[in-house]
């Protein structure tokens, strides 16, 4: 499991180390629906999950890397459905497209972390990279988590 791990931070680094160009993909269009403000106190806790699990494959900007890792920006996976999105975190994803693109590149799951982190880190994403969503409810999380448990 170590090595798999190692492996998977491997091509996330190189990944993050291709030519900007391609790196870069257009954003879906969505249209998306006013939600309330959130707390920067949840968007700065979001903020450093983020950095510590999720920046090395979907990098600073949210943009993903094209074909391996899917971007986070304005895509149904991040406006959508908060119960599948929340079980991508949970269980990891692989060979799904998303928004008609194919990405190859597996998602580990992180199970690991806690329901407050997890709807932290979920909102963070769901509120930046010019993404406007409802925050994601650490009771929502737990009865995810609860009722999914593999």
């Amino acid at each position: 499991m170590k090595q798999l791990t190692l492996l998977l931070l491997a091509l996330c680094w190189w990944a993050g180390s291709l030519p900007a160009a391609a790196q870069q993909k257009p954003a879906a269009k969505r249209k998306t629906t006013t939600s309330p403000a959130v707390p920067g106190a949840v968007l700065a806790r979001g903020k450093v999950v983020y950095t510590q699990n999720c920046l090395t494959c979907h990098m600073a900007d949210g943009y993903g890397v094209d074909g391996m890792n899917p971007p986070l920006i304005k895509t149904s996976y991040v406006l959508g459905d908060k119960t599948r999105l929340t079980k991508v975190v949970l269980h990891g994803m692989q060979g799904l497209d998303v928004d008609g693109e194919p990405y190859n590149n597996v998602m580990p799951a992180h199970a690991f972390l806690t329901d407050q982190q997890i709807a932290d880190v979920l909102t963070y994403v769901r509120n930046s990279f010019g993404n406007k969503a409802s925050a994601v409810q650490t009771t929502e999380v737990k009865a995810i988590r609860a009722a999914n448990k593999k």
